[in-house]
C-alpha cells in the first residue's frame, strides 16, 4: 500500500504544481517563493536538455520502467517498506514526467537547482534512487551477516 501512496501523492503533487506554473508564470520568467528561485522552462529533452525533440520516446521509455517496476513488485523477493518507498518515488516520478511528454511533447521544470533547472518528479525520482541505493547496501549487509 506504501508504494501505491507515495506514487499517487508525487504524481499529483507533480502535476499540479506544473499546471499552476505554465498557467500563472511566462516562459523563462524567474521568480523567489519562500526563498526558492523558480523559473519556467520547457524542456522536450531529458535531463539538462540532452537529447531535445525526444521527449515522446522517454515518455514511452517511461512507460516500460513502470511496467517493469510493477513486474518486479510481483515476482522479485525485494519486500518492505524501504524498497516500497524507493519504488513509489520512482514510479510517481516516472509517470510524472512520463504525462508530461506524452501529453505536451515536453516536460515543465522550475526548480532551479545548481546542475539545472528541475521539477518535482525529477526530484522524487532523486529520492527513489537514494533509497534504492540504501536499500541495496542494507540487503548486503544483511547478507554478509547470514554467511558469517
Amino acid at each position: 500500500m506504501l508504494f501505491y501512496v507515495i506514487a499517487i501523492l508525487v504524481i499529483v503533487m507533480d502535476q499540479i504544481s506544473k499546471y499552476l506554473i505554465r498557467i500563472y508564470i511566462d516562459i523563462n520568467e524567474t521568480f523567489t517563493l519562500w526563498g526558492i528561485q523558480l523559473t519556467h522552462i520547457e524542456n522536450s529533452g531529458m535531463a539538462g536538455g540532452l537529447f531535445l525533440g525526444y521527449a515522446r520516446l522517454f515518455g514511452f521509455v517511461a512507460v516500460l520502467f513502470v511496467i517493469g517496476v510493477l513486474y518486479i513488485r510481483r515476482t522479485e523477493e525485494m519486500k518492505g517498506a524501504l524498497i516500497d518507498s524507493s519504488f513509489g518515488f520512482l514510479v510517481g516520478g516516472a509517470i510524472g514526467n512520463g504525462i508530461d511528454r506524452l501529453l505536451f511533447g515536453q516536460v515543465t521544470d522550475f526548480i532551479i537547482r545548481s546542475g539545472g533547472v528541475l521539477n518535482l518528479a525529477d526530484h522524487a525520482i532523486e529520492i527513489g534512487v537514494l533509497l534504492l541505493i540504501i536499500y541495496a547496501v542494507v540487503s548486503w549487509l544483511k547478507k554478509k551477516q547470514e554467511i558469517l
